[in-house]
């Protein structure tokens, strides 16, 4: 699978700080693996959306979009079941958009250190309409563009913080070039996630050797190994603790069939699921 670099493969013109794209496409997509140049609004239109990186994960239908921080990434992106397309306008910016309108509004850190790179919000009537309006400017010259999408930036920015504080923005200029720290965030945000050792390599920027070598100094076991005793243990809290049946998660579970599951989990607590569950 080639990976997508955005904004860059979209056209646009790469110096300016702020762009904005009217995407859609009736081809759907699974874990596409993107390098997102710019941090990025998805306000989602048609469709639904699922993102996964190095430290959070969302999926979302169209009353929802997304702020996602440049980076890799894997984007699945489902047609709608209606108009069987899928719709979304993008709002790029970059960096320096960001720490100029820090600057600008003299807007301080809370001092948390709970920064993601990815969020998700609802729409509500102010959003629903900020979205329209950037698809009307969409179509407008590019020097004309300019300058109301530096106004327009401003507005969604000062809106969202309003309504949910000041952490997403400081979380879109945080930097950690700690690669151990970068590999045991996207560990252990996605030890249930059914992800690759491709997939995990990726967005940790690693090849994988590299990965696999870090892995294993880091948690002593190779990640095949620890993933499947994560997903197992994960697998012993549904049964005994959610009342879930064993057909019913084998899948969730990363298994191709109830029969591997079941074998692998008597191999690790000696017992059978249904025999865990009535212990």
């Amino acid at each position: 699978m080639n990976t997508i670099t955005l904004p860059d493969e979209l056209n646009l013109d790469s110096l300016l700080s702020i762009g904005v794209y009217n995407y859609e496409t009736a081809q759907e997509i699974s874990k596409q693996q993107i390098i997102l140049n710019k941090n990025t609004f998805s306000f989602l239109q048609e469709g639904t959306k699922e993102v996964f990186f190095d430290n959070s994960s969302y999926s979302i239908n169209n009353s929802q979009f997304l702020l996602m921080k440049s980076g890799h990434c894997l984007m699945t992106e489902k047609l709608s079941n209606v108009q069987e397309h899928y719709k979304s306008v993008l709002l790029f910016f970059s960096n320096e958009a960001v720490l100029k309108f820090i600057r600008k509004f003299e807007i301080n850190p809370t001092g948390s250190n709970n920064y993601y790179s990815t969020y998700s919000f609802n729409y509500d009537s102010f959003i629903k309409g900020f979205a329209n309006s950037l698809l009307d400017i969409s179509k407008l010259s590019k020097s004309i563009q300019k300058n109301i999408l530096d106004a327009k930036f401003e507005e969604i920015m000062l809106y969202l913080i309003e309504l949910k504080g000041v952490d997403f923005l400081y979380s879109l200029i945080s930097n950690s070039d700690n690669q151990s720290q970068k590999l045991m965030q996207t560990i252990e945000s996605n030890k249930l996630n059914k992800l690759t050792i491709k997939e995990l390599s990726f967005l940790c920027n690693m090849s994988v050797s590299t990965f696999k070598r870090k892995f294993e100094k880091s948690y002593a076991m190779s990640p095949i190994k620890w993933f499947q005793e994560k997903r197992l243990e994960q697998a012993a809290y549904l049964l005994k603790q959610k009342n879930k049946r064993p057909s019913d998660i084998y899948d969730e579970m990363g298994y191709e069939n109830l029969s591997n599951f079941i074998t692998a989990f008597k191999t690790k607590f000696g017992v059978t699921p249904k025999q865990y569950q009535t212990e």
